[in-house]
């Protein structure tokens, strides 16, 4: 008569503790996927702090300038500036147009 009760028993318990390890094995692999992204993105956020942190300051610019291109770099006025279009290998240049106020 014991071993009717025990047998159950034992079946459910079996069952009971692989539906457990199959959900703990779901929320492994969930947390593991947002742990991956979580590194992803602190890695674009650093990457966009640094970048920001160099390139917005006009100071910084100007010293980049210096820096790299010396005096490679020449001021333009917007009348100088033309639109180069490329249609049937010919090449158009037009005249920079613009509109506002």
């Amino acid at each position: 008569m014991k071993k009717f009760i025990v047998l159950p028993l034992i079946l459910g318990l079996i069952i009971c503790t692989t539906l457990i390890k199959n959900s703990t094995k779901d929320l492994d692999e969930q947390i593991y996927s947002i742990k991956e992204n979580i590194f992803f993105l602190e890695d674009r956020l650093k990457d966009s702090k640094l970048e920001f942190d160099y390139l917005s300051s006009s100071e910084k610019l100007v010293e980049y300038q210096k820096l790299y291109f010396e005096n490679s770099l020449i001021k333009k006025s917007l009348d100088e500036l033309k639109i180069l279009k490329i249609n049937d290998n010919k090449i158009i240049v037009n005249d920079l147009k613009i509109s506002g106020n």
